[in-house]
């Protein structure tokens, strides 16, 4: 079995991660306002990261990583910076103050 961490980029410009078995049918749901919670009045949201793990237990800590991190961290992850993903890391620059 598959897991699936992934960032929406939402309409009114925020993130969002999110963590699922299917991605396919967790997308559609995200359009569709069918999950109650953060995306639901952010539509439409757009697919901008994901990524797949074997393991439940490695997918949630890394889902659990990536929400703790600031805009500039996620954006370099999404845009694949990983020199800038470094910089921001060293610099100490991991709190979610600016989803």
């Amino acid at each position: 079995m598959s897991y699936y961490v992934y960032i929406l980029h939402c309409a009114d410009g925020s993130y969002y991660t999110g963590l699922t078995e299917d991605l396919e049918i967790r997308l559609v749901q995200h359009q569709m306002g069918e999950l109650p919670g953060y995306t639901q009045n952010r539509r439409p949201v757009q697919l901008v990261f994901s990524d797949e793990f074997s393991s439940m237990d490695d997918a949630i800590g890394r889902e659990r990583q990536i929400k703790g991190w600031s805009r500039s961290k996620k954006e370099a992850l999404i845009t694949e910076d990983w020199k800038r993903l470094v910089e921001l890391s060293r610099s100490g620059e991991d709190k979610n103050q600016d989803s």
